[in-house]
């Protein structure tokens, strides 16, 4: 039997789009030869749309910008790594204009937090914003990529939620697959990316930003980046949010279990989920994370606040990580600890509670720049700051960039 209080948690869980960790180290990627990373493994068209079937197409997703041209997308199966280094496949959406440029100006989007395989944006283009969100961009004449991530679409396996070095390698590996695809028409991507992302997809931009920076994924650098509503301080701001209700209970609840189950996965924080998990979870946990349910379906299967989830020595671990659970965090914090070139506008409201203000606040102290600016969007919540931002980006970009 369903609370009034359940019944606001899974309210809330509808709207969620991300609740984590941000960025760490990025190893340089090289380009790809014949089944490197960045091979195209497979092509799979999912719209091909005149100008004014895409003007119709954005408006059912009310999406209110200027359509200049018609658009060609592709679901891209291509070569990538896992998280230890292993080859493996991922899946991405690549969305090319119709328009008369050989080369094309490029923007990266990355998505917010999902845990349907089926949801991601090469796949969903009904019930999720991320597929029209990359068809805007190229709407506007740019070409597009929007990583599904590893685990998501057709990617094997399970997600690494919020792992940096895995977000950023699946960004630059879809972004030579792009690379292959353009050139089969005849045309090529500019070396100078605009990077962007919501939630999940925040820290996600801002960490692959980073990398473009630092030169670390060949024959591409960053032209400007505008993360929206990111979680860019696990450890300073988001986790000890997700105990002291800065963050709403049930997102900080789904927050805690998607990411240590994911983070087990890689960095082994324990044996057996009932060390980290209070029961009856601990016991059905790592199940509902496989990647065939939806947010929806498993907040009805989770407690309504964290300390009815998690053990005392996990609650101590997540303020006070040390071993394991610290080389997690570190791995996947600290993608704002740099000093950009470029302009970066991050976009953050101050009544989210999913991601709380003060992550982008922290970030723009990170970086340290006078390149970087933060607007405060106002007093809404997570999921409509995303809703209202990712528009405005796009019109940033093309100040600071135009689409050729």
């Amino acid at each position: 039997m369903f609370t009034t209080r359940r019944f606001a948690m899974v309210g809330v869980l509808v709207l969620l789009c991300g609740a984590s960790a941000c960025a760490a180290e990025t190893k340089q990627v090289s380009a790809p030869g014949e089944g490197e990373r960045g091979t195209v493994v497979s092509t799979t068209p999912v719209a091909q749309l005149s100008a004014e079937a895409t003007v119709a197409y954005l408006a059912k997703e009310s999406f209110d910008t200027p359509v200049r041209n018609g658009v060609d997308a592709y679901r891209v199966d291509y070569r990538t790594i896992g998280a230890k280094g292993e080859s493996t496949t991922a899946s991405g959406l690549v969305v090319l204009p119709r328009t008369a440029s050989p080369r094309l100006r490029t923007v990266a989007f990355e998505h917010g937090t999902l845990t349907l395989k089926s949801d991601a944006p090469s796949v969903n283009s009904d019930s999720r914003p991320d597929q029209a969100r990359t068809v805007m961009f190229a709407a506007a004449g740019y070409a597009a990529i929007a990583p599904d991530y590893l685990g998501l679409g057709d990617g094997p396996g399970s997600h690494p939620y919020t792992h940096a070095p895995t977000e950023v390698s699946a960004s630059a590996d879809l972004l030579f697959a792009a690379k292959t695809i353009a050139s089969q028409q005849h045309r090529e991507l500019d070396g100078d990316l605009l990077v962007s992302g919501f939630s999940q997809g925040g820290h996600a931009a801002m960490a692959f930003g980073k990398a473009l920076q630092a030169g670390e994924v060949p024959g591409f650098g960053l032209a400007a980046l505008a993360p929206v509503s990111g979680p860019y301080a696990l450890r300073d701001v988001e986790t000890p949010a997700g105990l002291d209700g800065r963050v709403a209970p049930g997102p900080a609840v789904f927050y805690f279990a998607y990411w240590l189950t994911a983070m087990n996965r890689i960095y082994h924080l324990y044996d057996d989920p009932a060390e980290a998990f209070r029961e009856p979870y601990a016991g059905k946990i790592e199940g509902l994370f496989d990647g065939t349910r939806n947010e929806l379906t498993i907040a009805t299967k989770l407690p309504i606040t964290p300390d009815l989830l998690l053990t005392p020595r996990f609650i101590e671990l997540a303020t006070h990580p040390t071993g394991a659970a610290l080389k997690a965090m570190t791995d996947s914090d600290g993608t704002c600890d740099w000093t950009p070139r470029v302009p970066v506008h991050l976009y953050a409201a101050t009544a989210d509670r999913n991601v709380p203000y003060a992550n982008a606040e922290h970030c723009l102290q990170a970086l340290h720049s006078d390149n970087a600016t933060l607007q405060n969007l106002g007093t809404i919540d997570h999921t409509t700051s995303g809703r209202v931002a990712v528009p405005q980006v796009l019109a940033w970009f093309q100040q600071q960039v135009p689409a050729s």
